[in-house]
């Protein structure tokens, strides 16, 4: 049985599933932000939550595998070294997961934020879509738009 399950969860059916997972979550935090839905699942800590179950899930494995850790710092040495890292496709699906989970918190954080601020979600839509293929752009949008909507800004906020 924990055979078959393991066949099942391949590192081409985890990609599949993260990829095809996230949208429903984003749909939801683009289209339906104020909603709650939204609130319940999409900026609480259940997506995040999920990220890291397949994280965890997937350092056991690269773990069970004998990996040697300590070749990982040789990333910070070069681009070669960190192109050297990612020919593992545990652990490139690992950096996916950073990503999405970055991205899709910085996408949660900006639609809580806009609506403690009163931004209207018009206003969050180009940013959130963004931020979706490209985090730090996004956010950096997000935040130009908070400047004048809000019409303060804060170094700490």
């Amino acid at each position: 049985m924990i055979e078959q399950i393991n066949n099942f969860f391949s590192l081409e059916m985890i990609y599949l599933w993260l990829n095809i997972g996230v949208i429903p979550f984003w749909i939801i935090l683009i289209f339906f932000p104020n909603t709650k839905i939204c609130q319940i699942f999409v900026t609480s800590i259940f997506p995040i939550f999920i990220f890291a179950l397949i994280y965890g899930y997937l350092i056991i494995e690269i773990f069970k595998s004998e990996y040697n850790f300590l070749n990982n710092f040789n990333l910070y040495l070069g681009i070669d070294n960190l192109l050297i890292l990612f020919e593992n496709k545990k652990f490139l699906i690992i950096f996916w997961i950073h990503f999405l989970s970055i991205n899709f918190f910085c996408g949660s954080w900006i639609v809580k934020d806009s609506q403690r601020i009163g931004i209207t979600k018009v206003l969050i839509f180009f940013p959130l879509l963004i931020t979706y293929f490209i985090g730090p752009i996004g956010l950096l949008l997000y935040w130009i738009f908070r400047i004048f909507s809000a019409k303060r800004m804060s170094l700490f906020d």
